[in-house]
Formats: structure tokens, C-alpha cells, sequence
């Protein structure tokens, strides 16, 4: 059912105070302005009620205002807000002691403490020139790493992140990233597409564009965000950790976004069998307070006192937030996020049944993007159907945001319960048919 007069009286003056002073490089998908939350459910200054499938981009991890994070941030705020990274804190080694615990791989972990994930980014990009004493880097298209200088140069999502920026830092060249999908590149027989991919990056960029002894790392995204929610094919990660050893590479993993319980597991690389050298972390790190981390093995994170520092690194509030919501990830809604997004996929491959314009269902836990098309057989983005599901959507109780070119994202708290979930997909599906009915 839709809600009358979206966006009441309320929101419409918080709009029009803003626009006379924030920046308008922010982009807003739609006249949402947030009151309070409680779990999935946020409402707004004029009192309606939504379902969140989005989750602060998949930063409300353990749903908005979880009473253990709230006591955690307020028992802190009680001792001290901040001491700066100059000094030690116990909130910040105890955190540092569980990265190490859930590190994925085997050697010891030290991690750096960061505001935000494009922070954490810049940590490993620097890092990586440190440690290998080689400049250059390999990304890939479509990737969304953030919007600092050093981590924009990495993002490819979309052309307007580079306009009016340029020159960027020089260094890195971009393969194809490997979409089941929307395949780009040519398989050899019995090859899966994500080895194809790797063997485009020894055979053509390697071979021809980069000396391997000049790159100090490969910067990927274990899952694309930005770039449409996209799961690679299972040889990819295997195929490129062999080539990283091959040549000595750091391989690099950007788990901002589809880290920390997301997938169903910590990782997401989990799920491929494959050690990193590096994993970036935040987003759902704390619940929506601000921190990020860049996580290494020991061996790699050998830079010297002053090389690198922060001044809010290790944020006392910030680490007592994430400490609570490890453990509620780590005691509860881990499981639940596998279980409930498989529930979920299997109700999304129903609603497909039903729906041609949705040209692909793909996930992992409850990061699950949803692509349409004109026709699955073209496979034509349908960028203007999808917006205007997102806008229906909204209009009937449901956040949602969209990324790659025609993908919506569901990516909402770690907590979600299946009655919420299939609320939510009711109102997708009753906004999906009239969109349909409004595009076509």
C-alpha cells in the first residue's frame, strides 16, 4: 500500500534547509529524512514506517540502535571519547586481537585502524608500495574502492567518479573484472571464466603493459559493490593467488563492503578457498559508527614508526562498537545471514519466474543484487525500470538503492527475520509489476 503524501511536511523543510548548505556532491537517491530506527525498521521525521533492504549500504550490521552496541558506545563515551593514536587503549588491542582471530589467513595479523573504508584502501595501497618497493597496481573495471585521490584512481564503476579529477596517481591499469554474467573475454575449453580473466592478466598486462617485478599488488573486490552486486566465478580467486605467487604480487582484497558476516561467513573469500595478503574492512565493521581497517599479514605490515599514522586511528567509542558487533555477529547473525539470504534467493528465483525483465538473481548471504534487462536474451540494461523500482518502493515502505547499470541491491542488517524479509519482497514484487506496467 502506498504511503500518502511522501515526503510529508517535515521532511520537505529538513530538504530545502539542506540544500542551502550541504555539499550537492552528495547523491541522494530519494526524500527519505531518517527520525529513528529500531532493527530493520526506520522511520521518518514524519512518523512513516519503513523496511530497510539496504542497510546504510551495508553498514547496519546488527540493525539500527542494537541495545548491546548502544551500551558499548555509551559505557565508553562514560571513560573517554578519544586519546588520539599517539597513546594505547585496551578497546583497540582487544580489536586488533580479533581481526587477528578472524584474519583469513593462517599468519598472524596487525591491523591499522582507519575512519573508512576508502581510508583502509589508501593504508593498503601504501602499504603495498612500502613493503614490495614496486609502484605499480593492477584493479579492475567496474570496481568501487572509494573516492580519495589514491582509491578513485582504483574505482571504475563509473566514468563520472574520474571526471574533473584527473591527474590521478599514476600506477594502476584495470583488467575486466570476471561477470558470469556479461562475459567480455573468450574461454579456452574446460577454462571458467574467472581463469580466463586471470589468464588475460599474465598474457596481456603482464606480458605486454606491466613488468611483473614493477607491481606491487592486485586490488580487488572479493564481490563487487558498486559494480552490480557481482560474484565471481569459483576459479578466479585460486587462478589469481597462483599468479600472485608466481610473481611475487601482494594480493589485495576490498572487503568493505561484502566483509564482516555479510556473505554468511567473515569473509567472503571464504567461500574461495584462498588466502589473501591484505583484506580492507568496514562499512558493517561497527554498526555505523565511523571505522575501517586494513588487516595484513605480519610479514607484510613491516613499515617503520611515522610512516603511516591517523589521528582518530583506533577511536575508543568507535572499537567498543565494533567489539559488540562481532560479538553479535559472531553469535547469532552470521548464521542468520546465510539463512536468511538463501531464503531469500530461493524467493527472488520465484518472483524471476514470474517477472522477464529480471535477467539475474546472484549472491551470497544477504548481499543479493537483482538485474533487469529488456530482454534476457540481449541482456540489455534496464536502467529506467529499475530506478523507477527503487522509487516505488520507497513510496510503499521499502528502502532500496541500485548500483551497476540495472541492479537493485538487498543488502539489510545482519538481523533481518524471514517475516521481514518477506514483507520486503512483497512490496519489491507489487513495485516491480507496476513499474513494468509504467516502463514498458
Amino acid at each position: 500500500m502506498k504511503i500518502p503524501n511522501l515526503p510529508g511536511p517535515k521532511a520537505k523543510a529538513m530538504i530545502e534547509r539542506d540544500s542551502k548548505v550541504i555539499s550537492p556532491s552528495y547523491p541522494r537517491g530519494y526524500p527519505f529524512v531518517m527520525d529513528h530506527g529500531k532493527g530493520s525498521e526506520v522511520w521518518d521525521v514524519d512518523g512513516n514506517r519503513f523496511l530497510d533492504f539496504m542497510g546504510g549500504i551495508a553498514v547496519v550490521s546488527t540493525g539500527y540502535s542494537h541495545p548491546k552496541v548502544v551500551k558499548a558506545i555509551q559505557e565508553q563515551a562514560e571513560k573517554f571519547i578519544h586519546i588520539s593514536s599517539d597513546y594505547y587503549h585496551e578497546n583497540w588491542i582487544k580489536l586488533a586481537e580479533k581481526f587477528n582471530d578472524i584474519a583469513p589467513f593462517k599468519e598472524d595479523a596487525l591491523s591499522f585502524m582507519t575512519n573508512s573504508g576508502t581510508e583502509a584502501v589508501e593504508t593498503a595501497i601504501k602499504l603495498a608500495r612500502y613493503h614490495s618497493k614496486r609502484s605499480n597496481f593492477i584493479g579492475f573495471t567496474g570496481a568501487f574502492h572509494g573516492r580519495t585521490m589514491g582509491a578513485v584512481t582504483f574505482t571504475a564503476s563509473k566514468a563520472k567518479y574520474h571526471g574533473g579529477f584527473y591527474p590521478l596517481m599514476n600506477g594502476v591499469t584495470h583488467a575486466p573484472f570476471p561477470n558470469p554474467y556479461r562475459p567480455i573475454l573468450e574461454r579456452r575449453k574446460g577454462e571458467d571464466y574467472g581463469e580466463a580473466v586471470v589468464r588475460y592478466i599474465e598474457n596481456e598486462i603482464l606480458n605486454q603493459i606491466l613488468p611483473p617485478k614493477d607491481v606491487a599488488g592486485i586490488l580487488v573486490e572479493t564481490i563487487q559493490g558498486e559494480g552490480g552486486y557481482i560474484v565471481p566465478p569459483e576459479g578466479f580467486y585460486p587462478a589469481l593467488r597462483k599468479l600472485c605467487d608466481k610473481y611475487d604480487i601482494l594480493m589485495i582484497l576490498d572487503e568493505v563492503q561484502c566483509g564482516m558476516g555479510r556473505t554468511g561467513k567473515w569473509w567472503a573469500i571464504e567461500h574461495f578457498g584462498v588466502e589473501p595478503d591484505m583484506i580492507t574492512a568496514a562499512k558493517g565493521i561497527a554498526s555505523g559508527m565511523p571505522l575501517g581497517a586494513c588487516i595484513a599479514r605480519k610479514s607484510v605490515m613491516d613499515w617503520a614508526p611515522g610512516t603511516h599514522g591517523n589521528t582518530y586511528g583506533g577511536n575508543p567509542i568507535s572499537c567498543a562498537a565494533s567489539l559488540a558487533t562481532i560479538d553479535l555477529i559472531e553469535n547469532g547473525f552470521l548464521k542468520n545471514a546465510a539463512e536468511v539470504g538463501a531464503y531469500a534467493m530461493d524467493a527472488l528465483e520465484e518472483i524471476k519466474s514470474r517477472h522477464p525483465s529480471i535477467g539475474d538473481v546472484r549472491g551470497m548471504g544477504l548481499m543479493i543484487g537483482v538485474e533487469f534487462v529488456t530482454d534476457r536474451e540481449t541482456k540489455e540494461p534496464d536502467h529506467e525500470l529499475t530506478e523507477r523500482v527503487v522509487e516505488l518502493g520507497y513510496e510503499r515502505g521499502l528502502l532500496m538503492l541500485s548500483c551497476g547499470k540495472s541492479v537493485i541491491r538487498i543488502a539489510p542488517p545482519l538481523s533481518m527475520s524471514k517475516s521481514e524479509m518477506d514483507e520486503g519482497l512483497k512490496i519489491f514484487e507489487e513495485a516491480l509489476t507496476l513499474a513494468e506496467k509504467e516502463v514498458k
